[in-house]
């Protein structure tokens, strides 16, 4: 499997994940001429695209799938909630209604996990090829531990590490957005993601992708170092950290 995030941040999200023949974008929440371009980067024809996926409907996860569907036709699959929505935001597209939570996409297999964000239908996905798998998660304020067998010993993880607290709460934003961040329904920080990942990194893990890092309550470097150092002193090792940047492509990654 091959994985590249073209996008991740408040400002737009879309990610790329190969198995064989089968390429699929997770969300669409750039314009299409900035997808185009980074799929050509990566030797990738957009109309190659056999599937996007879609985690959630905030504007930052969707706004580029009116003109990229009107040109491609690319099929989106989606619970019957994010399916409701879209309906009232998009002309005529294609799309499969996935109604349990495992279903495949060619070569892919894809598991549905809940995620907990202040809009309807939010999921995440464990994307799985032949032999290896990726865990895909952004946007929640907390991950059910009903999930954690699941969610355990994949190879790759895209997992938000959205805020430093300390930055959010000495921040210019509004205290209700604050609590909103900081609530079940917000986001992860970076001790979150740590304490996460903590419990779901196992042997086959090689790479963790931390991603929709707040330009405004976090920087890079602090998502990185922090995370690093909670999952050092647990006396768990990484082969591969990166931050998945916003508009800005990360390399193609292989697992």
């Amino acid at each position: 499997m091959k994985v590249s995030v073209l996008s991740s941040g408040s400002k737009g999200n879309c990610t790329l994940i190969e198995e064989g023949d089968t390429r699929i974008l997770v969300d669409l929440g750039v314009t299409k001429s900035y997808v185009e371009s980074r799929l050509r980067e990566l030797q990738v024809e957009p109309e190659e695209i056999n599937a996007i996926l879609i985690t959630h409907t905030h504007v930052d996860h969707i706004q580029g799938l009116k003109f990229f569907l009107k040109k491609y036709k690319t099929t989106l699959y989606v619970n019957k909630i994010i399916y409701k929505i879209l309906r009232e935001q998009l002309e005529d597209f294609s799309y499969k209604i996935y109604e349990e939570s495992s279903f495949d996409i060619d070569d892919l297999n894809i598991k549905v996990i809940k995620t907990s964000h202040d809009v309807k239908g939010s999921v995440g996905f464990i994307i799985k090829g032949k032999k290896e798998s990726i865990v895909y998660i952004t946007d929640t304020g907390y991950i059910n531990n009903k999930y954690f067998e699941l969610l355990k010993n994949h190879n790759l993880y895209v997992i938000e590490s959205n805020h430093d607290v300390e930055m959010l709460m000495n921040g210019k934003y509004p205290f209700n957005l604050k609590k909103r961040i900081l609530g079940n329904k917000g986001h992860l920080s970076n001790c979150d993601t740590a304490y996460y990942l903590s419990e779901f990194i196992g042997p086959r893990t090689t790479t963790v992708i931390l991603a929709h890092v707040s330009l405004d309550n976090n920087t890079y470097e602090v998502a990185l170092e922090t995370v690093k150092q909670i999952l050092a002193s647990k006396n768990i090792k990484v082969n591969k950290y990166i931050v998945a940047k916003q508009k800005e492509r990360t390399e193609l990654i292989e697992v």
